[in-house]
């Protein structure tokens, strides 16, 4: 191999992205909902931590499951000790973040599932490419509105205490904005309702 010719490691990922060809699957996700005998959808929860999006989504997953659904739950801690662990919490880091989120979660709903994602998502164009992604009345956002306050007094991992001290940056809430979505299908407040009236509001809203 002469200097002017490239391994087919040094290949660049846009070229290879160029090469990919899509492959159409004789098995379509209509087909494997049909097979599970429900429609399903992303529930895309958002809000600030500590609102209390992981605790919803767990008690939503364990509520599908115990009405015979078949769910999936992609929680934003635990993607980041695999998945994402690559990435820091710089905006494009955060936005990478929820990219690949979003395209595992069309993934599992290709396939069929009910898939619960319970992300602090700050940003609406994040949000919103999330849900391009998606076919139409297949996500679900559901806005978790819990006061920052109230959200701060919580605080199970100290993280506002760090932000407020200047060890932790681009905290949500602190010293990065949210973005509160405009027109969720749903708003939910854990400061004014309890778990299980939460997970209740979004269970009725889904076509199951």
């Amino acid at each position: 191999m002469n200097n002017d010719e490239k391994s087919p490691y040094e290949i660049k990922s846009t070229e290879l992205a160029s090469a990919a060809v899509w492959h159409n699957m004789k098995i379509t996700p209509a087909q494997r909902a049909a097979l599970l005998q429900q429609k399903p959808c992303c529930i895309w929860l958002t809000g600030l931590s500590g609102a209390g999006k992981s605790t919803i989504a767990n008690a939503l997953d364990a509520l599908l499951h115990n009405q015979g659904k078949k769910s999936f739950l992609l929680d934003g801690d635990n993607l980041r000790h695999g998945l994402n662990k690559d990435l820091g919490m710089s905006e494009s880091d955060r936005a990478e973040n929820i990219r690949r989120v979003g395209e595992v979660a069309k993934l599992l709903v290709d396939a069929g599932l009910i898939v619960v994602c319970a992300f602090i998502s700050p940003y609406r164009r994040d949000r919103q490419m999330v849900r391009s992604i998606f076919g139409h009345g297949n996500f679900i956002e559901v806005f978790v509105d819990t006061p920052l306050d109230v959200c701060e007094s919580r605080d199970p991992k100290g993280l506002y205490k760090k932000a407020r001290q200047g060890i932790l940056k681009n905290f949500t809430g602190v010293s990065d904005p949210y973005e509160a979505p405009q027109s969720p299908e749903l708003t939910i407040d854990t400061s004014r309702y309890s778990v299980e009236e939460c997970t209740t509001q979004i269970f009725k809203i889904l076509s199951l």
